[in-house]
């Protein structure tokens, strides 16, 4: 299974017909707006992604990677390639690993939507958060190079690196909240009573911390790339939800693998991670506590009640598309069957959180 999907989703594959372009228009742009730039350019797609199509650009000194918004109807303040760019940007100022950025090219002219050009970076993506095919002390490293990685950026000074305007900082979740209530009411396909009853609850029992850092929105494993022979990431990638919000919340969707039945880390026993060099849920909070100078996490099933809402509503934006025809990938339509368990996940955490039907 472990190698079905690290097939399925690694590497790249020709164009798909609904995702090309004029790549000679696109070449014209690149040469005037990228130093060094000469072609030959061939292009690929990559097979991985869900929200916005990625190309790897290949010329003969070196290759590049664009990231577009999709082509056809999008929900408002969908796919803001624009604010990844910004992000990636400014975050090259800093220890948190990401790609070099080249340009922005907002003329829907040259390709048809906006889009932007970073650097293609080597090294190996890992479908599978056991992390197959390595060592344990290797998968040990790699669980702590995750950890050190949101650690890491929720320290960054985001005022100092010039995205002091990034988002809105407080009211994180009030405004998270209303925000997926929204993208799921726009793509709603079918009734989900376990969504409208979180809608209600989740806005009045927020935890009482405003804590305020830069997140990523939706950090895992296949979002990063790890060095090609060593245990460690080198580039952290698909920052399209990234904004001014709560570390914890960042954080506790990160950790929810460990509660996800869709998940191997959530359907593994805790022997078997240990045996595996894994650490459990309860440590690898801890490691991230160690990191950011915090005593504990509380109010943990809130924040998992919270994560499951959000991944439901981020999926059922996908379903969606699916719908309108301007899903990215052929997996869409699979991803989008989980909004249902997801919603009834989330319900089930807001009932231990106090919450009542």
């Amino acid at each position: 299974m472990a190698e079905d999907r690290q097939e399925q989703f690694s590497g790249t594959k020709q164009v798909a017909e609904n995702h090309r372009f004029d790549e000679a228009a696109l070449y014209d742009y690149l040469v005037a707006h990228i130093d060094g730039f000469a072609g030959p350019m061939q292009v690929e797609e990559f097979k991985g992604g869900q929200s916005n199509p990625t190309y790897k650009l290949v010329t003969p000194d070196r290759s590049y990677v664009l990231r577009r918004k999709p082509p056809g109807l999008l929900l408002k303040s969908a796919h803001a390639v624009d604010r990844e760019y910004k992000v990636i940007t400014a975050l090259n100022k800093t220890n948190v690993p990401v790609p070099q950025t080249f340009c922005l090219c907002e003329d829907e002219s040259i390709i048809g939507t906006i889009f932007y050009v970073m650097e293609f970076v080597a090294g190996r993506v890992i479908w599978e958060p056991l992390v197959p095919g390595v060592t344990v002390e290797e998968r040990r490293q790699i669980f702590d190079s995750q950890v050190a990685f949101m650690a890491d950026l929720h320290m960054v000074d985001y005022k100092a690196i010039g995205l002091e305007d990034f988002g809105k900082p407080g009211n994180y979740f009030a405004r998270q909240i209303s925000r997926w209530t929204k993208q799921y009411q726009a793509s709603e396909t079918e009734e989900i009573v376990e969504m409208n009853r979180l809608i209600d609850w989740l806005p009045g029992n927020i935890p009482d911390d405003d804590s305020v850092s830069l997140v990523h929105g939706d950090f895992r494993l296949d979002n990063a790339v790890l060095h090609p022979t060593e245990p460690r990431i080198v580039a952290v990638l698909d920052w399209e939800l990234a904004t001014l919000g709560h570390p914890l919340g960042d954080f506790t969707y990160h950790l929810m693998q460990w509660r996800n039945p869709d998940s191997a880390l959530g359907v593994t026993p805790e022997a078997e991670l240990k045996a595996m060099g894994i650490p459990t849920e309860a440590e690898y909070a801890a490691a991230y506590c160690a990191r950011t100078g915090r005593d504990e996490i509380t109010n943990l099933d809130y924040y998992f009640a919270y994560n499951f809402f959000r991944l439901a509503g981020i999926l059922q934006g996908i379903r969606g598309r699916v719908r309108d025809g301007t899903a990215a990938s052929e997996q869409a339509i699979e991803m989008s069957s989980r909004v249902r368990p997801l919603a009834e996940a989330a319900w089930l955490y807001a009932q231990k959180a106090g919450a009542v039907a």
